[in-house]
């Protein structure tokens, strides 16, 4: 596994975001993002981890930086949950080094875009046990999500932003919207924002997760 871009910032850090990219892209993708962030989030680290190459099956077994295969894309996304599992025990293990490097977990935040998004999800409310500061979820989706699916006390209290383009080719805006839904009916503190883009990035959507985020580091 490639070593996480740490971001370092301009005050001591006391807080963290571990951000997750998409299927194809690397850590360096949300770099921009980071940084942007940073400028008023003057003590927060990101950490910017790189999914390994593997081969993807709907695109025709070509190898890419990817967290889980993706076996199927119809009636429903059909994955690798071993491969989403081990993702997600990797993103444990970076809340586990922020919290030994002196960070509280409740101000440790999850965020990922797209296949990232799907990570976060499943690590937060599926896999971990503990406090964290939130989690964003960028034009994503939750295949792990269902009817069974049920929250400790510690997951409910995880707030989440759940963002996504009106106009979505990719992961279309009623999977992320399903997401939401999950999480809104056990008890979770989540919000739905949605832009009028596709499965992208816009500037409008970044300051609201800025907003979003000092609004609950305080």
């Amino acid at each position: 596994m490639t070593e996480p871009l740490i971001l370092q910032p301009a005050k001591p850090a006391d807080a963290c975001v571990i951000w997750l990219h998409g299927l194809g892209a690397d850590r360096y993708d949300f770099l921009p993002v980071a940084e942007a962030l940073q400028e008023t989030l003057l003590s927060t680290r990101f950490v910017l981890p790189q999914a390994p190459s593997r081969a993807v099956t709907i695109n025709g077994g070509y190898e890419m930086p990817s967290w889980y295969d993706i076996l199927a894309m119809s009636p429903a996304r059909a994955i690798s949950r071993e491969q989403l599992d081990e993702s997600a025990e990797m993103v444990i293990d970076l809340i586990e080094q922020q919290k030994a490097s002196g960070i509280d977990a409740s101000r440790i935040f999850l965020a990922g875009f797209s296949q990232g998004g799907a990570v976060v999800l499943h690590a937060a409310f599926v896999k971990w046990q503990g406090a964290l500061g939130g989690v964003l979820a960028l034009s994503t989706y939750a295949p792990t999500f269902s009817d069974e699916l049920e929250l400790s006390a510690s997951q409910q209290r995880i707030p989440a932003l759940c963002l996504h383009g009106q106009y979505d080719e990719v992961v279309q805006n009623a999977m992320g919207r399903s997401a939401y839904e999950h999480l809104k009916l056990r008890g979770v503190t989540v919000t739905w924002q949605e832009y009028p883009m596709g499965h992208e990035v816009l500037p409008e959507e970044i300051r609201d997760i800025g907003t979003w985020l000092a609004g609950r580091l305080g």
